[in-house]
């Protein structure tokens, strides 16, 4: 009989194919300045493009890198590109990239310690490495009564914390009978729009969610803080969270973690700190005094995909008893139930996010840190502090600019004098003209610039050149 065609690329294929992505890649990064940061493309023009149906029969894979060049390309905004100082960056690397595709590789799905045991070890031993990096307290470590999990973003990190702090604050009876609609959470009015999703999802909801005024440095305010719980606590609700975040993602504001810390404590309210861009800075120690109070924290999450050049995604998210974490959020089907789980030995990571499944995302964290070393990672951090502060002081000596808040690490917040408009058509031009990518906020009702220095290979011309630009548009004003 003749042999049944299996449709799988073999292992020469692949092997082959894989040199040629692979080259496709470092070709991509060394030509990434040659293309528009933003892409150019209008609405629905790259689906146009596409198909109307699927090949009935499969393609030759040079077809599909070829259109990956011609079709993809043109739809893509190069986040990779030093250009790119908008949002917060998603920056990359050559070890963090080969990381990942070992994960994709391996295939691993590492729910349980018994999945795959490297899944689970490599994670506790990496974040327990980062703990002391990045100088936070002890009772992070796995050896402790805490711990670090990977979660995708800051995002589902905050929905955790706030699901432990719910349970906490209801002996774990919210789980079993809901939501009684008097629990209450606090974060500032700068705090990061994902909090008022975590709400949603939690069962606490937006109307209890209370968004705490800030000060001119646009910072949470403790006393504004005490006043809302107390006030809280007389109608008879029950305050149950407090989310802090260190580099707000409208300005970088440093919210006053130990203040905050001090009244949490007071109430027995659940505390995280949510330093998601600005926690990577915490590697060099003349930083980390913008965390200052991290040590009372409940939980702690900063995103190595921002700012530490592990590609998107990955998120270290650590709790100071992960006893509380677990109980909230552990369920054991008969399914999953194995002896090692039994033993009470080892970490099942299930247990500790939303989701059941998971990907190694431990070994593309691994190889960048082991790739730059804590000397290498310090290095860029201070490279990029030290160019953002030097676009601060450009603004601050033109005239024309304004600051729009402190600038303590790598973003600056600055406005032309001439009011909304004149912002907006700044931005507009720079990113129409794909030389460079912005973004904006509003900060005290007005429209503010961002600028934000993170990207894995912007370089002090890079800057340069974005300032001269800026100040390009500004003179066609």
């Amino acid at each position: 009989m003749p042999e049944e065609k299996s449709f799988h690329m073999t292992p020469d294929e692949f092997r082959r194919h894989g040199h040629a992505v692979v080259d496709w890649i470092a070709d991509y990064h060394s030509r990434i300045e040659s293309f528009p940061v933003l892409s150019q493309v209008e609405p629905g023009q790259i689906r146009a493009s596409l198909p109307a149906n699927p090949p009935a029969k499969g393609e030759p894979f040079d077809t599909l890198i070829k259109d990956v060049e011609t079709l993809i390309l043109p739809g893509v905004t190069h986040w990779q590109s030093p250009n790119f100082f908008a949002y917060f960056p998603g920056n990359a690397s050559g070890p963090g990239i080969l990381g990942d595709l070992l994960s994709s590789g391996l295939g691993v799905q590492g729910m349980l310690w018994s999945t795959s045991p490297a899944c689970t070890e490599l994670e506790t031993h990496v974040l327990d490495w980062l703990v002391s990096m990045l100088g936070l307290p002890e009772k992070f470590l796995s050896s402790q009564t805490g711990g670090g999990v990977i979660q995708d973003t800051a995002s589902s990190a905050a929905l955790c914390a706030l699901l432990a702090g719910r349970e906490r604050a209801t002996q774990y009876s919210s789980n079993k009978k809901g939501c009684d609609g008097r629990l209450v959470a606090y974060a500032s009015t700068q705090t990061h729009s994902s909090l008022e999703k975590a709400a949603m999802i939690a069962g606490i909801g937006t109307q209890n969610l209370r968004l705490i005024e800030v000060d001119k440095n646009f910072a949470m305010r403790p006393d504004a803080l005490a006043r809302q719980i107390d006030a809280d606590k007389l109608a008879g609700l029950t305050p149950c969270f407090v989310c802090a975040t260190v580099g707000t993602t409208s300005s970088n504001a440093m919210d006053p973690v130990k203040a905050i810390a001090e009244i949490c404590r007071e109430h027995n309210l659940w505390l995280h700190v949510d330093a998601a861009m600005s926690g990577t800075a915490a590697l060099c120690p003349e930083f980390r005094h913008l965390q200052n109070g991290v040590e009372l924290a409940d939980s702690y999450n900063f995103n190595p995909h921002k700012w530490m050049f592990t590609n998107f995604d990955c998120n270290c998210f650590w709790v100071a008893d992960r006893k509380a974490l677990i109980q909230t959020l552990s369920i054991l089907p008969e399914y999953l139930r194995n002896q090692a789980t039994e033993s009470g030995a080892v970490i099942d990571y299930r247990d500790w996010h939303i989701q059941l499944g998971r990907r190694f995302r431990s070994l593309k964290l691994w190889f960048v840190i082991r790739h730059y070393g804590v000397e290498g990672l310090q290095h860029h951090v201070r490279q990029h502090v030290r160019l953002t502060q030097q676009f601060a002081e450009w603004v601050r000596n033109d005239t024309r600019f304004e600051l729009a808040a402190p600038v303590p690490l790598n973003l600056v917040c600055f406005r032309h004098k001439g009011g909304d408009e004149a912002n907006q058509t700044i931005m507009d031009r720079l990113n129409r003209s794909g030389d460079l990518f912005l973004t904006h906020t509003k900060l005290n009702g007005k429209l503010t610039l961002r600028l934000c220095v993170g990207q894995t290979h912007t370089q002090e011309r890079h800057v340069e050149r974005a300032w001269e630009r800026i100040k390009e548009e500004a003179e066609k004003l």
